[in-house]
């Protein structure tokens, strides 16, 4: 007969009833199934809303062309890149004010996410206080973007384009923490732009970030 050598010790699930360890796998299947499938549905609500749009590609083009435009040693040249910029900006700056006014049309119903770092399936329902909506965060940040665009702080060329890319860098970031989750955003911002979301969150606008704080209610943390 086998024995068991004094290193052997039962595992937690070796103590635990097979019906038992069946449930657990059951509930835990369905909460992963369950935060998929509200991922789908807030991916699907946004994709829909910016399909007719070109936002996402203009601010990949304004986001790069203010690195290039600031490493331009040749003042003629970089007075031609902000010029070429200045048109994509009003671009933008217009689709942008015309998102906002569709997704105002759009039912409340979906527009709502957590502001817990994870994604916690049904939040929206059992923790009703611990969200935000989007809408209100799309509102903001286009209204952040324009006034960073016609530079109501009468900032330098160099940082107008500095506190535009943060107010652009910001908004991507909601949209990747309504379609996932703060974390996944957060972790996103740090692989792509290398930026910590609170050096972010700092760098947009005062009126902005007290806004954008007030509307996720919660701090900076990532």
């Amino acid at each position: 007969m086998a024995t068991s050598t004094p290193f052997e010790r039962p595992t937690f699930a070796s103590k635990l009833p097979m019906n038992t360890l069946v449930f657990f796998a059951i509930v835990a299947f369905a909460f992963q199934a369950r935060r998929a499938w509200e991922e789908r549905q807030r991916i699907t609500l946004l994709g829909r809303c910016l399909r007719n749009f070109q936002i996402e590609s203009l601010m990949e083009t304004l986001t790069q062309g203010y690195l290039r435009a600031m490493g331009e040693s040749d003042v003629e040249r970089r007075q031609g890149i902000w010029n070429v910029l200045a048109q994509q900006e009003q671009t933008l700056q217009r689709q942008l004010r015309q998102m906002v006014d569709e997704v105002d049309k759009v039912e409340a119903d979906g527009w709502r996410a957590s502001n817990l770092s994870f994604n916690l399936p049904l939040a929206v329902r059992l923790l009703p206080n611990a969200c935000f909506d989007m809408r209100a965060l799309l509102r903001l940040h286009a209204l952040g973007i324009d006034r960073a665009i016609t530079n109501d702080d009468g900032l330098s060329e160099r940082n107008r384009a500095f506190r535009l890319s943060a107010e652009l860098l910001l908004l991507q970031h909601s949209c990747h923490w309504f379609c996932r989750s703060k974390m996944v955003a957060s972790a996103r911002m740090l692989a792509r732009h290398h930026t910590h979301y609170t050096q972010l969150v700092a760098a947009v606008a005062p009126a902005t970030r007290l806004a954008y704080l007030r509307t996720v209610g919660a701090g900076q943390g990532a």
